[in-house]
């Protein structure tokens, strides 16, 4: 807070007459802003259309608050003070797209220079001002806690549950504390006291189980929906059959993005290869392994037929992705995105530059995962090093990890594998990916039912021999794509 108030009080220096202050933590707000009048020895007072204008922190001058719920007799009230008082006005913007007089009104207090004249700050989550008056304003963001502030807030949410507890002690671990901590990055105090309270009161201890419904109430609080998904269920690694180089490359760097601190944190990766080859399955994985939240960006939601508006959107859920760091940011199928047209009047192209000039300069810890079918189309600027950390090839599964992920999909499903032969399945599914070895399964499962028997070999076999693969039926594409991946790309 004291650095806040110090770099308000520069603002007052400044002579501007007119502070905005977008906050959802009003009462924090209203703190800092009576330490600043306690630190210059100024004036203030509060409006809002309930209470009309009521002191804040120490008042000079006028000695009365006026209950005053009227707009305009407010702003002439200001407008007219000799001294050099703080005038908070909470929610007040709205007045102000429909009534012209209140514009100019402000505006007039706005315009003026001298230093014995009030200052108006105004205060609301979400706040845009008339053209009028924009140019005489200066924007102003409160700080959000760091680390140790909020390392702070729970400890103290964690000795007040033991208060009200008979002394009983908040059972945790160090490593689920700090993750916490760090998933809780990019709120306000208030919001990160809420959180961290609604983790430990239901039982009284901050375990790994409670990490994704914190991620989830997280992007909730944020109103992060749009072009923006939260993926709820994150597929444990062990999930993912095959990938052996991929999941070594993360573990590897797992431990030094999740510090968080150093120049050289890992960026992102991208997955090209054959659909349904568990390029999504392992973007999932990631922020499973790493236990953070994952989101998607949809590029469907992103798309605008207004001119700008694609691109201001592309902004927006990149400024959220951000915000909820450190995350896991999932692009899948980025080519579909990006990929550059003659006939999009250059959207592609201007989303292209606004997502190459985030990737180079981004600052906050969102690990990009971007997967993608058609290599091809994917822009050079995109593709080359130093975009992202590393390019993998996802393959068709060999005939090992062909086994192994008919044993995950069968025990996902409370079959035994043990009860099936699972290397003549892997033998006979030749070719398929991981999805069409699950959907195999799946077919098999509706098959048995509708037979009124259980799950068998000679019905997956039979299932299997029924199918033809994408890598049979487009086997040309799927050659091309192996050619250039070849000396391009880490196996993954």
């Amino acid at each position: 807070m004291k650095n806040d108030i110090h770099d308000l009080s520069l603002v007052l220096e400044s002579k501007v007459k007119l502070i905005v202050i977008e906050s959802w933590d009003e009462p924090r707000v209203l703190e800092t802003l009576t330490g600043l009048l306690i630190k210059r020895g100024l004036g203030g007072y509060t409006w809002s259309v309930t209470e009309g204008l009521q002191r804040l922190g120490v008042a000079q001058g006028r000695e009365e608050s006026v209950p005053s719920s009227d707009p305009e007799a407010a702003l002439k009230l200001i407008k007219h003070d000799p001294q050099a008082n703080l005038y908070v006005l909470c929610d007040f913007h709205p007045y102000l797209h429909e009534n012209p007089k209140l514009v100019r009104l402000l505006k007039e207090i706005a315009m003026v220079q001298e230093v014995q004249r009030p200052t108006v700050v105004l205060v609301s989550h979400a706040i845009k001002l008339p053209a009028e008056v924009q140019r005489y304003s200066a924007r102003f963001s409160l700080s959000l806690p760091s680390e140790e502030e909020l390392l702070a807030i729970v400890r103290d949410e964690a000795t007040r549950w033991s208060e009200r507890n008979r002394g009983a002690r908040v059972r945790t671990d160090n490593r689920t504390l700090q993750q916490v901590v760090k998933n809780l990055r990019g709120l306000s105090h208030a919001e990160a006291r809420a959180m961290a309270r609604n983790v430990i009161c239901d039982d009284g201890a901050i375990t790994q189980e409670d990490i994704p419904e914190l991620n989830k109430t997280k992007f909730q609080l944020l109103d992060l929906e749009g072009v923006l998904s939260f993926e709820y269920e994150t597929s444990r690694f062990a999930e993912v059959g095959g990938l052996p180089n991929l999941k070594r490359w993360l573990r590897e760097r797992q431990e030094i993005f999740l510090d968080g601190k150093g120049r050289d944190l890992p960026k992102g990766v991208m997955l090209v290869g054959v659909q349904g080859g568990g390029k999504s399955l392992a973007a999932k994985a990631v922020a499973g392994l790493w236990g953070l939240p994952l989101l998607r960006l949809d590029f469907g939601a992103l798309y605008n037929k207004y001119f700008g508006e694609t691109e201001r959107n592309l902004r927006e859920a990149l400024r959220l992705a951000e915000q909820m760091a450190p995350c896991v940011l999932w692009m899948d199928e980025i080519e579909k995105g990006v990929a550059t047209g003659e006939n999009d009047g250059g959207v592609s192209q201007r989303v292209l530059g606004t997502l190459l000039t985030w990737m180079s300069e981004r600052k906050a810890p969102v690990f990009m995962v971007a997967t993608a079918n058609s290599i091809d189309r994917l822009p050079p600027e995109l593709v080359r090093k130093g975009r992202f950390d590393e390019l993998f090839f996802v393959d068709l599964p060999d005939a090992e990890v062909r086994a192994e992920i008919f044993r995950i999909h069968l025990a996902q499903r409370e079959i035994d594998p043990g009860l099936l032969q699972l290397d003549e399945l892997a033998m006979a599914s030749d070719g398929f990916s991981g999805a069409e070895i699950e959907q195999a399964v799946v077919a098999s499962l509706y098959a048995a039912q509708a037979q009124q028997s259980s799950i068998d070999q000679s019905l997956l076999l039979q299932t299997i021999r029924d199918t033809s693969p994408l890598s049979r039926v487009m086997a040309e594409r799927l050659d091309a794509l192996r050619e250039w991946a070849a000396g391009r790309t880490v196996r993954a």
